[in-house]
């Protein structure tokens, strides 16, 4: 059949305005769940997660402290509010003290910055209920009406972007103690004055005012996502909110959702899968192993060194997640030195072996114990391979790669060619140079032309 010139046209037309007609969510799981995740959170791999709110007044324990107090009763909590308190002191009484004096929004960028991070996620709201923005809301509980008497969202969010960093938002569904939540929570979750009141007003305040690329959602398990009205809100934010395009959103949106629903996987907090995930994923973990947000009382002993972030982040990116780290800053707005000083030095390490790290894939083998571990990344017909630890020898062993006529081999941070042999079929022995001082004690060798 001979096609007329008008019925090509047409054609050529249906086409073109079929590009531009924009997908639809509704508000439903299978539907929500086909989004294709934005690509810019799959290429940046570490950012930076920040828990800061009335909590960092006590700094005693965690940042669950009001629950351990008042919730659970722990008789820690109890004894260190008896100790250092008057009768009838009360959570909301730590607000005003929650000055943020020093905090330089410009300080705390340039820091992260220096980490290496693509994207930094601040708590906009935590548990506790108390808003780090000016929350209609929420009225005398948030930060422009009481403590700091300023906007930390908007002010950390400025600073973030001078720098083209991404800037994603926590916020908590739940609140431990709101009244119009327990109201809820003992009708057996069949009303929603609390969602429709506090939670979805808030949510949409967030997006409308603050553009985030990356929405952080918790406090969700307690009730089901039909409660929270969480497809909802994702048909809205996918659809029509002014960040439906770049918006990614993690997948803690009720009871029974985590590695089901939502953007990405976060999973439980610190995920540690043994085999990559088939999904998009995320380990969240603290510097502070014990805590989230900052404490008084901890100890050296409670943190983890450079070399052992470093083999986090590595696995992480190794198995297709990205790596979400996080310092807690006090109540007068610091970031603590021990913290500073364990961002820079991922910095450091991110200048010579980034590109091991950011843009990557995960590679056919993910790891294997040579004489040291090694994790495998890669990135077109390249495949990097992260050794952390020193083998102490001249010569490394890889059984997993599979040589060719034009294979070479770099150390990142020295462009000289490496001498290598083939291991027979398969595998690679490769000759070191004097391997340079890393505080990381982690080293990537640059495989090009392997398969």
């Amino acid at each position: 059949m001979q096609v007329t010139r008008s019925q090509m046209l047409q054609f050529l037309c249906l086409l073109f305005c079929a590009s531009f007609i924009e997908t639809r969510y509704t508000p439903d799981w299978a539907s929500l769940d086909s989004r294709p995740l934005p690509e810019w959170y799959d290429e940046v791999k570490f950012g930076i997660f920040v828990h800061w709110g009335v909590f960092s007044v006590p700094a005693f324990g965690s940042e669950w402290f009001w629950w351990n107090w008042k919730g659970a009763e722990n008789p820690a909590y109890v004894q260190f509010m008896s100790k250092n308190y008057p009768p009838g002191f009360s959570y909301a009484d730590f607000a005003p003290d929650f000055h943020a004096q020093f905090f330089d929004p410009d300080e705390w960028a340039d820091i992260f910055e220096a980490s290496g991070a693509k994207y930094v996620v601040l708590t906009s709201k935590h548990h506790e209920g108390f808003t780090n923005w000016g929350s209609p809301n929420s009225w005398n509980w948030n930060s422009v009406d009481t403590g700091p008497h300023r906007d930390l969202v908007a002010d950390f969010g400025t600073a973030i972007r001078k720098r083209s960093l991404h800037y994603g938002l926590y916020s908590s569904l739940y609140e431990w103690f709101n009244p119009l939540y327990l109201t809820d929570k003992q009708a057996g979750f069949k009303t929603q004055e609390f969602v429709e009141k506090k939670v979805m007003p808030e949510l949409h305040n967030l997006v409308n005012r603050y553009k985030p690329d990356l929405i952080w959602s918790d406090g969700d398990w307690e009730a089901p996502d039909t409660y929270w009205n969480s497809t909802g809100f994702l048909a809205w934010l996918y659809n029509d909110s002014p960040v439906k395009d770049v918006v990614v959103t993690n997948d803690r949106w009720g009871a029974g959702c985590y590695c089901k629903h939502g953007g990405y996987y976060n999973c439980a907090d610190k995920y540690t899968p043994e085999q990559p995930p088939k999904h998009k994923w995320e380990k969240c973990q603290s510097i502070d192993t014990v805590s989230w947000g900052y404490r008084r009382n901890m100890k050296l002993s409670d943190l983890m060194d450079l070399p052992t972030i470093i083999k986090d982040l590595v696995y992480v990116v190794a198995l297709g997640g990205n790596y979400l780290l996080n310092v807690g800053p006090t109540a007068d707005g610091t970031i603590a030195p021990v913290f500073e000083e364990r961002l820079r030095g991922i910095g450091a390490w991110l200048k010579v072996n980034g590109e091991a790290i950011y843009a990557t894939k995960p590679w056919r083998v993910q790891a294997e114990n040579a004489t040291v571990p090694v994790w495998y990344t890669s990135k077109n017909s390249t495949v990097y391979a992260i050794f952390t630890s020193n083998p102490m020898k001249s010569a490394l062993m890889l059984s997993a790669p599979r040589t060719s006529s034009s294979t070479v081999v770099t150390l990142l941070g020295n462009p000289k060619p490496l001498k290598w042999a083939p291991l027979h079929s398969t595998g690679i022995i490769i000759l070191l140079p004097d391997l340079p001082l890393s505080p990381a004690e982690a080293w990537t060798l640059k495989l090009d032309w392997v398969a």
